[in-house]
């Protein structure tokens, strides 16, 4: 499993799906209808997108930290 950076490339809004994508080897489409799924369920998604959105690192700042 790599590391949990938000790309630069292949991400739509943040970059949230394509980086969980990428730690548990599976597709961004993939995440990305998991994530649209789980928001018809009740709890705090949209929250915890933006959390992550603010939390994880871009990929470029995570390269450079290091």
């Amino acid at each position: 499993m790599s590391s949990l950076a938000r790309p630069t490339h292949g991400r739509m809004i943040g970059g949230v799906c394509a980086a969980l994508a990428r730690r548990f080897g599976t597709s961004a489409t993939t995440m990305r209808v998991i994530f649209l799924l789980s928001c018809l369920l009740p709890g705090p998604q949209f929250l915890l997108y933006i959390a992550l959105w603010i939390l994880l690192p871009s990929e470029e700042r995570a390269s450079t930290a290091w």
